[in-house]
């Protein structure tokens, strides 16, 4: 938004001297040199950030309100500007850059320049000449230092609980549907991508919903971590120009908006030189994106072909699946949601990185790490009802795995109780050689009653815990 001639400007001043800004810009001196200074992309700290950082302002002016600290007047001011950003009247005007300043301290700012502007007009049609200042008035009690960290856990843990695990949950439950309606098919098992002994559909999918819900579960006990937050410690942990009071109160203030209680920091020089809660946060959002992979690849793998590969799952056709080849079907929405995990193991790899990066008292890498984290909760959120819905809930089986089952080696695998090993795999190989099923080759090769073979080699019996030999 730097100027380039074509935007009518007005001056703004701060403790370097005289900016240049839009003249319809509701920020102020120090949001426009952050513009100038860090102009590396089109990323921008997301809504929810934005929004959880209003959220401490509004109760950071109520609390300094209440402390006798502010004026009524300057109060009832920022306040209702504050309201009108929780209602996004004002996020066109958040122009600030992710890579910005370490601290985020441009974002504070461009917060607090708005609602210092946005107040004063408000106080002006009030017919009062008092004034707001963006660092005296609206960023009272604070520093970017605390306030950014504290704006991070806030957004992050509401997404969390109000998003993705719920999106989480309702995979899971989709899963189970189909655990159940799939529950007496068979399918051969696969270990090191070889024929296994045979299993079922339901066990298989069975499985998959409770690898998501132990990640799930995970995940949600990780994330009350973030419910302790840095707001307090000022500028390196002291609570140098903070009252005493303001932390809890804010604190008390923030729990009755959030669907979780928010508490200061224990130890505010740990909650301020390190992001270990985000770090343990991430992994197990990566955690989450392990299991939706394993699901995925297993989906797609077993809905290959439908000729040529194993053909055992029908998927969803939901778009053309070639430009050139009529009639192919592609499996795009595992393949979104595989794309959707490498993203957020890769911010994970950052959030880690930025964590093993921080001096001193306090960590500079808060930006990216908030939206890489921000971003993390939020694709896979989407990405988990997407899978869900475009594809989970449409799952079919096909005869293919059943029919697979019959014609495997593996299945000899229930005989090594009844002749032994070694025997069972020179049956193996003879199966393998001739092509026949290991029942023909068994009841010409063993002396086994036929109707006790049928009962040894019946596929759904050998997916049980019971061994059919002992019977």
């Amino acid at each position: 938004m730097a100027n380039d001639g074509s935007l009518a400007m007005r001056e703004e001043r701060d403790s370097m001297g005289v900016v240049l800004v839009p003249s319809d810009a509701y920020f102020g001196a120090s949001t426009q040199r952050a513009v100038e200074n860090f102009p590396i992309s089109d990323l921008r700290l997301q809504p929810a950030f934005n929004h959880a950082l209003a959220q401490i302002k509004l109760a950071a002016c109520q609390t300094n309100r209440d402390l006798k600290l502010l004026g009524k007047l300057q109060a009832a001011a920022i306040e209702q500007a504050l309201r009108e950003m929780l209602d996004g009247r004002f996020e066109r005007w958040m122009v600030v850059d992710v890579f910005q300043t370490g601290s985020g301290t441009s974002t504070n700012m461009n917060v607090n320049e708005i609602v210092a502007r946005r107040a004063r007009e408000i106080l002006a049609e009030g017919g009062s000449d008092e004034t707001v200042h963006p660092n005296d008035h609206v960023n009272l009690g604070q520093s970017s230092n605390d306030v950014i960290p504290t704006a991070l856990h806030l957004s992050a843990y509401e997404l969390i609980v109000s998003k993705l695990v719920p999106e989480l949950t309702h995979l899971e439950h989709a899963l189970l549907v189909k655990a159940r309606r799939f529950r007496k098919v068979v399918k051969t098992g696969r270990t090191h991508l070889q024929d296994a002994t045979p299993v079922t559909f339901g066990q298989v999918f069975g499985g998959y919903a409770a690898q998501l819900a132990e990640a799930r579960k995970h995940l949600t006990a990780t994330a009350k971590r973030l419910s302790r937050v840095a707001l307090g410690g000022t500028a390196v942990g002291t609570g140098l120009n903070a009252h005493p009071k303001f932390a809890g109160a804010v604190c008390k203030l923030l729990s009755q908006q959030y669907p979780f209680a928010v508490r200061e920091a224990r130890n505010h020089f740990r909650a301020q030189s390190s992001i270990d809660d985000v770090v343990a946060v991430s992994g197990a959002l990566r955690m989450c994106g392990a299991a939706l992979m394993k699901v995925a690849n297993d989906v797609r793998w077993m809905g290959s072909g439908p000729r040529a590969g194993f053909g055992e799952l029908t998927l969803p056709e939901v778009q053309p699946g070639s430009s050139i080849m009529p009639g192919k079907v592609n499996p795009v929405i595992a393949e979104s949601l595989r794309q959707v995990v490498a993203q957020v193991v890769g911010n994970d790899a950052s959030i880690a990185f930025a964590a093993q990066s921080e001096n001193f008292e306090l960590c500079v890498m808060l930006p990216v790490v908030a939206y890489n984290l921000l971003q993390s909760i939020t694709l896979l959120a989407n990405a988990s009802n997407n899978f869900k819905s475009r594809c989970v809930v449409g799952l079919q089986t096909t005869d293919r795995g059943p029919a697979l089952v019959e014609s495997g080696l593996a299945l000899v695998t229930a005989l090594v109780p009844v002749i032994g090993y070694d025997e069972c795999a020179r049956l193996a190989k003879i199966a393998a050689k001739s092509g026949e099923s290991i029942f023909a080759v068994a009841s010409r090769e063993t002396s086994i009653p036929t109707r006790k073979l049928k009962r040894l080699l019946n596929p759904l019996a050998l997916t049980r815990r019971s061994n059919p030999a002992g019977s």
